[in-house]
């Protein structure tokens, strides 16, 4: 299997393995009109298996969805065929209209406008609370 290398652009390693679709989905790439490679199962001597996503233009990152989706994941930025910079993510503080509050009460259900926006109150579990009404979202 041939995958050209990205010249200016960005790849996402250390996905964990089956996380790269819901990456793709999340970060609206489907709409690109640049090419983007998923490279999924790749076998990784730390993490056993992994996924990759090759994206062949500089395009703006939500961060915050990455790190929340996989807080594993190395961010590569390519810049003429070169790496310019190399950061790791961790979950995020806050997220704002990434998730939504299950809880059928809460202010954001009534008002669209409104800013859905949750909190990390739990690193080791994952586990973000609603602003709003303390309704967790695991």
């Amino acid at each position: 299997m041939k995958i050209d290398e990205v010249f200016n652009g960005i790849v996402l390693d250390h996905i964990k393995a089956g996380n790269s679709m819901k990456i793709y989905k999340y970060l609206d790439l489907d709409r690109l009109e640049c090419a983007v490679a998923i490279i999924r199962n790749v076998k990784s001597t730390k993490m056993g298996k992994k996924d990759i996503i090759k994206i062949d233009a500089p395009i703006e990152l939500n961060l915050d969805v990455l790190g929340y989706i996989d807080s594993g994941i190395t961010v590569n930025i390519i810049k003429n065929g070169v790496l310019s910079q190399k950061f790791k993510l961790a979950l995020p503080e806050e997220l704002i209209n990434v998730l939504h509050c299950k809880n059928p009460r809460c202010i954001t259900t009534v008002e669209n406008q409104l800013d859905s926006v949750f909190k990390l109150s739990d690193r080791e579990s994952s586990v973000y609370r609603c602003v709003y009404c303390d309704t967790e979202n695991s």
